[in-house]
């Protein structure tokens, strides 16, 4: 046997050799330290676990492209990219704030409006008691713990429902106004054709007709009998050499707004669709339920946990306190 073996066992004798010789003082200390932890886990406010799993949606639009399967797209499940996102606003304080004033979370979690620090501890006992956690599948589960079982599911379930009412605001924030611009410009559009058409219903008041026609009454003036028609289909020619061109150039103005417009719907119909649909962000895997078993604190483990640190800091401390008296004794001698 090594010397750092004899070394080793020694140490393990010696230390066993000091725990029997102390085991009364430990034992005291043990005991008292079991018997307080027992106290203390009784003491604490049992809390009860009500958890909701979902699902982000891929996408929250109604496509209007033909290039795009829309109601494939509104049937799948979102990545990690948007689970990602849906973290952040389950996070945010948009979220929180409603909580807050609709369970009352100040009087809920004990927290005294008028203590200075109110808004430190109420955000601290938040994050104990509401916690959201990415799984392994890509869902996401909203966790909450609550001394009222039935209050614990009901604010599970709120965030779930909060969830499409906050993304929509946001989504709001911005699509309200391209709507808006996209609604000028269809205006603008309908405008500039509505002005085209009443110059043309002018021109053709006052006889102007299109080149098609233009040639009719040129064929008419050469082929007319009598003096009065000749006359007459020479105004009528007269005049349409006159507007001829001008009207032939709003016709084509006419044509290109009009096909503005049509290629301009798809746009407006996806920016008013945006603006004005209130979305489902999410698929809701498992909606929260009552728990009927608390789930903190674990009694056993308070116990087990305050008598085991309570022996092995004894120890150590006795450990701690010979050690001092034998430097002390070594100083005296010398």
């Amino acid at each position: 046997m090594s010397n750092q073996e004899i070394d080793l066992k020694e140490e393990r004798q010696n230390l066993i050799q000091f725990i029997w010789n102390r085991r009364k003082v430990i034992v005291l200390v043990t005991g008292i330290a079991a018997v307080v932890s027992l106290v203390i886990s009784l003491l604490l406010t049992p809390l009860f676990r009500s958890t909701a799993i979902v699902f982000p949606a891929a996408t929250s639009t109604v496509s209007f492209s033909e290039q795009r399967n829309a109601k494939a797209a509104a049937m799948d499940f979102g990545e990690e990219e948007q689970a990602e996102q849906l973290v952040q606003i389950l996070q945010s304080s948009k979220i929180k704030d409603r909580l807050i004033d609709q369970f009352n979370l100040y009087e809920n979690y004990d927290i005294d409006t008028t203590d200075p620090e109110k808004h430190y501890k109420l955000n601290k006992r938040y994050e104990e008691h509401i916690m959201f956690n990415r799984t392994r599948y890509g869902s996401i589960a909203i966790e909450v713990l609550d001394k009222d079982p039935q209050k614990a599911a009901d604010i599970a379930n709120t965030i779930v429902q909060l969830i499409d009412t906050v993304k929509n605001e946001m989504v709001k924030e911005r699509t309200t106004v391209a709507f808006e611009i996209n609604k000028r410009k269809k205006d603008m559009l309908i405008q500039h054709k509505n002005e085209i058409l009443y110059r043309l219903d002018t021109l053709s008041a006052m006889g102007v007709v299109s080149i098609e026609g233009r040639a009719n009454l040129f064929q008419a003036y050469t082929t007319a009998k009598n003096e009065a028609d000749r006359t007459f289909f020479k105004k009528k020619v007269d005049l349409n050499l006159q507007w001829g061109a001008l009207f032939d150039g709003l016709e084509r103005e006419r044509n290109e707004e009009l096909m503005k417009i049509a290629e301009f719907e798809n746009s407006y119909d996806q920016a008013e669709s945006d603006a004005n649909t209130l979305f489902n962000h999410k698929f809701v895997v498992e909606p929260a339920v009552k728990a009927d078993k608390k789930a903190k604190p674990k009694r056993l483990i308070v116990v087990l946990l305050g008598t085991f640190g309570a022996f092995f800091f004894t120890i150590f401390v006795l450990l701690i306190r010979d050690r001092i008296a034998e430097l002390k004794r070594n100083e005296a001698k010398a």
